[in-house]
């Protein structure tokens, strides 16, 4: 980390940033980039809005490490090459050979988000602008701050619950330079930390919900929403997705708005195979298709570098395959052709091109947050209405509505449902958190059956084995390189 912060420091008086418009809705992608030293509130606003920096979340573990992704033997077997070591290092929840890679893009691209919000606050009050600016400016960096501190202590460290409160949290990072300690501190402290920085953050007056890209009110809410729910305060986090709710409900009707996109053939076995993906899937990433999801409050997406989400068998048999379109836009069939495999049929989780999953604040999350915390306050008909709501907009006609003859009959279908809306992107965040909340009725057991595997090969010629999450392992490992950058101030977790 330290290595990061000190090539980020050394480039930072002067900056390359993207330009991107605040007048119009994305009206044209930006093109060029410009040196300027960091003078005025404009800059420091430019800095904020390099979305492509922003936007992105590489996260492998949440992408392979929960029961939504699935690399069966059969699977691999196909083609063995295909799937490298360290996809499935994450996959079967390593402890010892991930620390030995070169490299751990989310936690740098994470610490370089945090390093960009840092750069705002310690500049905010020297550069020249308005006072309007500088609060909105001074907001926005807190709430950057406060998200990526997030994702990073709900992948690096133990869950969220009391029996933890004294266990390794994150370094507080809190200024551009590299000389700061990168001691962790504890978790307890780490929330703290980030409950500081939203509350800071709530202090925004931005209420421009059209600039998605942007840390408005509404996402910080939504955040806030997100946090509070993780926290187990059902009541504030009901409080806070009902209120961005009222100002922003729009949810895209898959009956009515969602069609197919470009159709692939392939030639497999001397015989043309098509496969049909979703018109939210572009032949050509664009950052604006990616904008215009008219359910994003804050826009932030999952990206996996395989780009390709093989969905489990217990994934696939969540969904009604007759009524859910999310079933039938979202799980393509053969997509294994798309990712050069034609060895065996295969589908894959779609939406956006190249791999990337809505992970930001959007409606349809706050929705089921709100159904979530109905449902756990005890508020079962309110739960159902809410989450029926949602599948009103996601099945054809005929749907099944949901019906909850008790409290925790509620609870097991608000989860189900939001299984099925936004899995990868939240399921091992969700794992971690209902295996350590105030009930065991929505515990989850995780395994796998996979060969025995070394840092370098796949012992395929052995018998198959059982691998099971341990409790310890909810925290993913940090590289030795960090540690080794850091002169020893990072610790381990310990396994």
């Amino acid at each position: 980390m330290k290595n990061i912060i000190k090539k980020s420091y050394l480039g930072i008086i002067f900056i390359s940033l993207i330009f991107v418009s605040c007048d119009k809705y994305l009206d044209e992608m930006p093109s060029k980039t410009s040196n300027i030293e960091i003078s005025t509130t404009e800059h420091l606003d430019m800095l904020l809005a390099n979305y492509y920096d922003i936007a992105g979340e590489p996260n492998r573990a949440v992408v392979l490490s929960s029961d939504d992704y699935e690399i069966s033997v059969d699977l691999y077997n196909a083609r063995p090459s295909y799937f490298r070591q360290t996809r499935l290092m994450w996959y079967l929840w390593d402890t010892k050979n991930l620390t030995l890679e070169n490299s751990d893009s989310f936690f740098e691209k994470s610490y370089s988000k945090i390093f960009t919000a840092n750069t705002v606050l310690e500049n905010i009050d020297k550069v020249k602008g308005s006072k309007e600016n500088k609060e909105r400016l001074r907001a926005e960096a807190h709430f950057i701050r406060a998200y990526e501190n997030w994702n990073l202590v709900n992948t690096y460290c133990l869950p969220y619950s009391q029996a933890n409160m004294n266990t390794l949290g994150l370094s507080h990072k809190t200024s551009t330079s590299y000389e700061q300690s990168m001691e962790r501190m504890s978790l307890k402290q780490t929330y703290d930390f980030i409950e500081e920085d939203l509350n800071e953050a709530l202090k925004s007056k931005n209420n421009s919900i059209d600039q998605c890209w942007r840390g408005n009110i509404y996402a910080i809410k939504g955040f806030m929403a997100r946090f509070l729910l993780f926290k187990g305060d059902y009541t504030n986090a009901l409080k806070y997705a009902e209120e961005v709710l009222a100002v922003k409900s729009d949810l895209v009707d898959y009956n009515t708005e969602m069609s197919f996109g470009k159709n692939y053939k392939y030639n497999v076995k001397g015989k043309d195979v098509f496969v049909d993906v979703p018109s939210t899937y572009t032949q050509q990433f664009d950052l604006g298709d990616i904008f215009k999801w008219k359910e994003y409050i804050y826009m932030r997406y999952l990206s996996n570098d395989y780009e390709w989400y093989i969905p489990s068998k217990s994934l696939l048999n969540m969904y009604d395959k007759q009524h859910d379109l999310r079933y039938k836009y979202h799980i393509v069939e053969n997509f294994s052709y798309c990712r050069s495999l034609s060895e065996t049929s295969a589908p894959g989780y779609v939406f956006f091109y190249e791999g990337k999953l809505p992970s930001g604040i959007t409606t349809a999350s706050l929705l089921l947050i709100k159904a979530e915390c109905l449902a756990r306050l005890g508020r079962i008909n309110d739960a159902m209405n809410a989450i029926n709501k949602l599948r009103a907009k996601r099945m054809t006609p005929g749907f099944e509505v949901l019906k909850a003859s008790s409290k925790d009959d509620a609870i097991m279908k608000v989860l189900a449902e939001r299984r099925r809306e936004i899995p990868f992107t939240m399921r091992w965040f969700d794992i971690r958190r209902l295996n350590n909340n105030e009930t065991s009725i929505d515990d989850v057991v995780l395994k796998r059956k996979f060969y025995s595997y070394t840092s370098t090969s796949v012992l395929s010629n052995g018998s198959v084995k059982d691998y099971t999450l341990t409790e310890k392992r909810y925290a993913a490992p940090l590289i030795d390189r960090e540690i080794y950058l850091s002169n020893g101030e990072l610790k381990q977790n310990q396994y």
